[in-house]
């Protein structure tokens, strides 16, 4: 799963001529533990891993992941249809599918339009 959502969060609002910087997993575990040096690395990595797996889990089982303050998500199904080839413009059979979904929150989205100065965030443990 790539952490396109972590480019909102981070960066804030997106316009079409500014994307912002991608954010892999690996760069998470990082600004996690730098901002949680009482924790080890890998016990970050741990947790991260293990959040993604869970909500991989739910929306594989169809189940809805709601995060509150940030967003939900869940799957989507798409019924079979025709397309068409961009290239050719011949007609393709595309099958029925379940994508996953996601719907920011109220918080998320208040945030994201908010000036870029009022967007700095800060990964803090709550205790």
């Amino acid at each position: 799963m790539r952490l396109d959502y972590y480019i909102l969060l981070l960066n804030g609002p997106l316009s079409l001529s500014r994307r912002g910087h991608l954010m892999i997993k690996s760069e998470l575990v990082q600004k996690l533990a730098e901002d949680n040096p009482h924790l080890f690395t890998r016990d970050i990595e741990r947790i991260v891993a293990t959040v993604f797996d869970e909500i991989s889990t739910a929306l594989a089982n169809g189940d809805r992941v709601e995060l509150r303050g940030f967003g939900a998500f869940s799957v989507k199904h798409r019924e079979a249809r025709i397309g068409r080839n961009p290239r050719t413009g011949e007609a393709v059979a595309i099958e029925e599918k379940w994508t996953p979904f996601f719907k920011a929150g109220k918080e998320m989205r208040e945030r994201l339009n908010k000036p870029q100065n009022e967007n700095v965030i800060s990964i803090k443990s709550q205790g």
